[in-house]
């Protein structure tokens, strides 16, 4: 098992910065999801880690060996693919066997492994077969048999589940996690999927691609748990990214006391979390941000202190335990929750929603950034 450190990563493609100023750590034996929009830089990431992609700044550890100008098959990683890569020709065996053969080892060794590799993954009854007759989640299990029998000391995951229907993205979730646990390898998975970021990893890297709008000078917008990111973002890139449905994020002023909001034509107060921070930026403007869980219907919650909201129905989302409301106030769509066996609005209708109070986030406009 190893740690890997970036110290001022960077990669270009010529004029064209991809990669800027990464800089934070892996733990040994921890799960770390890479997870952002496509374009951010997140599998170019992993295959910096892999050796499959030169290093253009800055430094690249894994354990305690620099790694940047080491050759992919001796930094000790196995990586798996969204394609998967599995040889057609070959069977479940031959194809876990692969790399093991490549490198020369003894043959009872390889057996060994092997069958150790196929009845963690429940593949010993398929050795025999080819890869057009498993499944989608067989052949995902035999890839990453492929990885498991070289007793890496850092796995690579790179959007493995993409390819797979949404019941099995489920499984197949939760049979990595439990792998990675029992193997206790450092895992770094890389998805542009947040909620396979959520359920899976220790600690999740938020990543945005370079650009003029992008208010930080790195791709890497938060690293913590993934609770952190979403009970406490540390700017609006990550709040409105982590969490299904998006948070809401609205303009609103504070007050020259800096006690209270005005929002639309109304006022809330300053939560306790964010009192200092107002007092500091008293009769500014502000984004206020607050999650849909917190927007709901009088008759529904229990909340000591709220603010309400009048607007249209736009758009009604039934999910059976619970229904997503998506209302206009003003010129604003604000997205709630409403318990779905009551009587639900129309389209058109006007309601009356309640905004927590004390559950909101409170970001500087210019910055992008958390209130401190």
């Amino acid at each position: 098992m190893a740690s890997i450190l970036f110290e001022g990563l960077g990669k270009n493609y010529g004029e064209t910065e991809v990669i800027k100023n990464l800089s934070f750590s892996v733990n040994d034996g921890e799960f770390m999801v890479f997870v952002g929009p496509s374009g951010c830089g997140k599998s170019t990431v992993l295959r910096m880690i892999a050796g499959l992609e030169t290093i253009s700044a800055g430094q690249l550890s894994i354990g305690d060996r620099v790694v940047n100008d080491v050759h992919p098959k001796d930094r000790d990683i196995a990586m798996v693919f969204q394609s998967y890569a599995l040889y057609p020709h070959m069977n479940v065996y031959d194809n876990i066997a692969f790399g093991l053969k490549i490198r020369k080892l003894p043959e009872d060794d390889i057996r060994q492994r092997v069958k150790a590799a196929a009845e963690l993954l429940g593949l010993d009854q398929l050795l025999e077969r080819k890869p057009k007759a498993l499944s989608g989640g067989q052949r995902q299990r035999v890839a990453l048999g492929r990885a498991i029998v070289r007793n890496p000391s850092v796995f690579l995951f790179d959007e493995p589940l993409s390819n797979l229907d949404a019941e099995l993205r489920v499984q197949m979730r939760a049979e990595i996690s439990k792998l990675q646990r029992r193997l206790n390898t450092t895992t770094v998975y890389v998805t542009h999927d947040q909620v396979e970021a959520m359920t899976m990893g220790h600690r999740i890297a938020v990543m945005r691609p370079i650009s003029g709008h992008n208010p930080l000078d790195t791709n890497l917008m938060q690293c913590g748990t993934p609770m952190d990111l979403y009970d406490r973002p540390d700017n609006i890139f990550v709040a409105h990214f982590i969490g299904t449905p998006n948070m809401n994020i609205l303009p609103a002023m504070l007050s020259d006391d800096g006690t209270s909001i005005h929002l639309f034509d109304g006022q809330m107060p300053v939560s306790d979390e964010f009192r200092q921070a107002a007092l500091a930026m008293r009769g500014r403007k502000v984004m206020l941000g607050i999650r849909p869980e917190h927007i709901g219907a009088a008759h529904e919650v229990d909340w000591p202190l709220t603010q309400t909201v009048q607007g249209k129905v736009e758009m009604l989302e039934p999910l059976g335990h619970e229904a997503i409301l998506h209302f206009k106030v003003a010129d604003h769509i604000l997205v709630g929750r409403l318990h779905s066996h009551g009587r639900l609005p129309a389209i058109g209708d006007t309601v009356s929603m309640q905004l927590k109070c004390d559950a909101m986030h409170l970001f500087d406009p210019v910055t992008e950034q958390r209130l401190r």
